[in-house]
């Protein structure tokens, strides 16, 4: 996909398409990297993020269970 450079006061940015922005779970902040000659960017996860949902299919999967005994 294509997309201009715009001027933003002092800085140059990009258009992001809503459609991108629902794939890729990017918020108002965001992590930005150079590799290369790549701009990066990458949604900030939280802490512990998912965890919920991986718990669920632990338990679902019945690998739950406790190493060690008590």
């Amino acid at each position: 996909m294509k997309t201009k450079i715009i001027k933003i006061g002092n800085s140059k940015g990009i258009r992001i398409p809503k459609a991108i922005l629902e794939q890729t779970e990017l918020d108002e902040v965001v992590e930005l990297e150079i590799l290369e000659d790549h701009i990066i960017i990458r949604p900030i996860r939280k802490s512990r993020q998912g965890w919920n949902k991986a718990f669920k299919k632990m338990g679902e999967c019945k690998d739950d269970q406790l190493l060690v005994g008590s």
